[in-house]
């Protein structure tokens, strides 16, 4: 199992909004692109250097290959959607991670 985890940073002003389009729209959106199998999402509790609410979107794919398909196919595409609607409100960082059995 391979975990792409994007950490998004985001003003408090803009959370509620963000939470929603995020629950409502991009991650279904991302879901239906076939190349992840789950996801969850998480809110950071203690971020005492930090201004604003960060959270952990996490989208779980089989293998590599879906990743990299889905970086290749669908990741500009859904990310420029993110950029377009909250422009600079936020800050986001991408991570893959393999599962350790």
């Amino acid at each position: 199992m391979i975990l792409y985890n994007v950490t998004v940073n985001i003003e408090a002003e803009i959370e509620a909004d963000w939470l929603h389009w995020m629950k409502s729209k991009h991650i279904p959106d991302v879901l239906s692109t076939g190349y992840f199998v789950e996801n969850k999402l998480f809110k950071l509790l203690h971020e005492p250097e930090n201004p604003g609410c960060t959270y952990s979107v996490q989208y779980f794919a089989r293998t590599i290959q879906d990743i990299n398909g889905y970086l290749q196919n669908e990741a500009p595409r859904l990310q420029g959607e993110h950029l377009d609607r909250y422009g600079r409100q936020f800050v986001a960082f991408r991570t893959l991670l393999q599962e350790v059995k």
